[in-house]
């Protein structure tokens, strides 16, 4: 039986998370989902999501700070070539560098770095927070039935922006363009939660339980 691992590293509620893509699992017949911060789990997943709440140098920092636990990320995604989903402060940190307070150096496996939201209409509050349409733009697998015009929700004020314009899937405008969505490879990442996205969101962890890249 597959197996997922949403990665528990005590920088987020996950609740939420592991409830919606329990049920997406259910539905569409794709094994087993646990919530999990043991190396030897991450180690026998078939797939794995890394979601994070709150600064990229505190997520980083909790996440290193679980012995062995990056390092079986890695070896399970990137030596495995395993399915993963970075989740807000999960997908920012699959780049080079966070620039959240100090610069912090991420996984650097989608290249790029992560800068404050700066909003053309001074009206536009930081943090973007609420729903927001997704403008797609690219091509991938878990993309899948999500167009253009699908909502998406938004809690964040930095945001991705990467070094080859064609590792961005999707965006959001907010006062200019603000990164959604981005992949290569094995990896996906999301600046929102598609687990409180209704419909789009649901759509998307249906997609990625059942994409074999």
């Amino acid at each position: 039986m597959p197996l997922t691992v949403v990665v528990d590293y005590d920088s987020g509620n996950l609740h939420s998370a592991e409830k919606a893509f329990q049920r997406m699992a259910t539905e569409a017949g794709a094994g087993e989902v646990i919530v999990t911060s043991r190396p030897e789990d991450v180690l026998k997943a078939d797939r794995v999501v890394l979601p994070g709440d709150g600064a990229f140098p505190a997520c980083k920092a909790a996440l290193e700070g679980h012995s062995g636990l990056y390092e079986a990320i890695k070896e399970t995604v990137v030596g495995k070539g395993r399915p993963f989903m970075g989740i807000c402060i999960g997908m920012q940190m699959m780049t080079s560098v966070g620039r959240e307070y100090q610069d912090t150096a991420g996984f650097d496996w989608i290249g790029g770095e992560v800068v404050p939201i700066t909003p053309s209409d001074p009206a536009l509050k930081v943090p973007h927070m609420g729903w927001n349409d997704l403008v797609v733009t690219g091509s991938h697998p878990v993309l899948e039935g999500v167009e253009t015009g699908d909502h998406a929700y938004f809690v964040h004020s930095y945001q991705v922006v990467v070094a080859d314009p064609a590792h961005r899937l999707a965006h959001v405008d907010y006062g200019g363009d603000v990164t959604a969505i981005i992949g290569r490879d094995n990896f996906i990442g999301m600046q929102f939660h598609p687990e409180k996205s209704q419909r789009a969101g649901l759509r998307l962890i249906s997609n990625f339980l059942t994409w074999a890249p």
